[in-house]
């Protein structure tokens, strides 16, 4: 193994049951960059075969480490898996994430600075397996300032060692995109220009799922931080953007009337989810198997 001062970055990968889409995310980034990695695989609560298919990436990532721990929950895996890492600049991405050429590299240079910075690549949604309303809430989605411009998550986002710095341990939450976002104001937020792959639902009923729980951790984080319960709630505004993102829908389909159909499937889907998030058992876990 490489020596740990010797590393560009250390990539944390919390994974629950991943073992089929595992493999795409750590050959995205065995082929992405020559430099060395430290990648840390936080296996958590796995009944499957993750761990192995993550072990087998050893020769092709000399860097790399696999947790297997045996409780899930993904606040866990990320709070272990960034206590084996080493390095700085610091990677966080889901296990269903696949880095396209050329983005690992942009991330790790913007964030090698002495400032606190969070960073993520532009979003690229494959819709092509995805059925007609998928396809319409994801030509309106991509098309939202929230996602074009300042976004710091949908599946990965990396510190600098001065922005991890902002917090002590990952809370208990399901959106640790959302809190690692809203510790960093606009100007502290760096979008480079490569690109990620995130797999669309391929049925407007997994997208729901989806959606639900992105709700559920949305509403989860604003209520901790109200309460004054999340680090840096007292510096940072973690108040819901329904409204701004209400006002952005409208300015895009007044430029766009092309779009008003897929904004109509945009609004149907998220009105259903927050309302089902509102009356589903918190504690479950709405995951999309369709694009596993």
């Amino acid at each position: 193994m490489s020596d740990p001062t010797e590393f560009a970055a250390s990539v944390v990968i919390p994974a629950h049951d991943e073992e089929r889409v595992i493999g795409r995310c750590l050959e995205s980034l065995a082929s992405s960059t020559e430099r060395p990695l430290q990648v840390v695989v936080a296996a958590n609560g796995c009944s499957d075969r993750t761990v192995e298919v993550a072990r087998s990436y050893a020769d092709r990532l000399p860097g790399l480490v696999v947790l297997d721990l045996a409780t899930p929950g993904k606040a866990n895996a990320l709070n272990e898996g960034d206590a084996a890492a080493t390095a700085f600049p610091r990677l966080f991405l889901d296990a269903d994430i696949v880095l396209d050429p050329g983005a690992l590299d942009q991330l790790v240079d913007a964030l090698s600075t002495d400032a606190p910075r969070a960073a993520s690549p532009h979003v690229r949604f494959v819709t092509s397996d995805s059925d007609p309303v998928v396809r319409a809430y994801y030509a309106c989605f991509r098309e939202l300032p929230y996602v074009k411009e300042g976004l710091v998550g949908l599946g990965i986002y990396g510190l600098s060692q001065a922005g991890r710095a902002r917090f002590d341990r990952f809370p208990d939450l399901n959106a640790d995109d959302l809190f690692i976002q809203r510790l960093f104001e606009q100007s502290e937020r760096i979008i480079v220009p490569g690109t990620f792959a995130v797999q669309a639902p391929r049925t407007a009923a997994d997208l729901l799922k989806v959606r639900v729980r992105i709700a559920k951790g949305n509403a989860e984080v604003a209520r901790v931080a109200a309460a004054g319960e999340l680090p840096g709630s007292d510096a940072h505004d973690f108040t819901a953007s329904t409204g701004s993102t209400v006002s952005a829908l409208g300015g895009l389909v007044r430029r766009r009337p092309t779009l008003v159909p897929a904004a109509i499937a945009y609004l149907g889907v998220t009105v259903a989810a927050r309302l089902k998030a509102r009356r589903a058992d918190t504690t479950t876990w709405e995951r999309d198997a369709s694009t596993r």
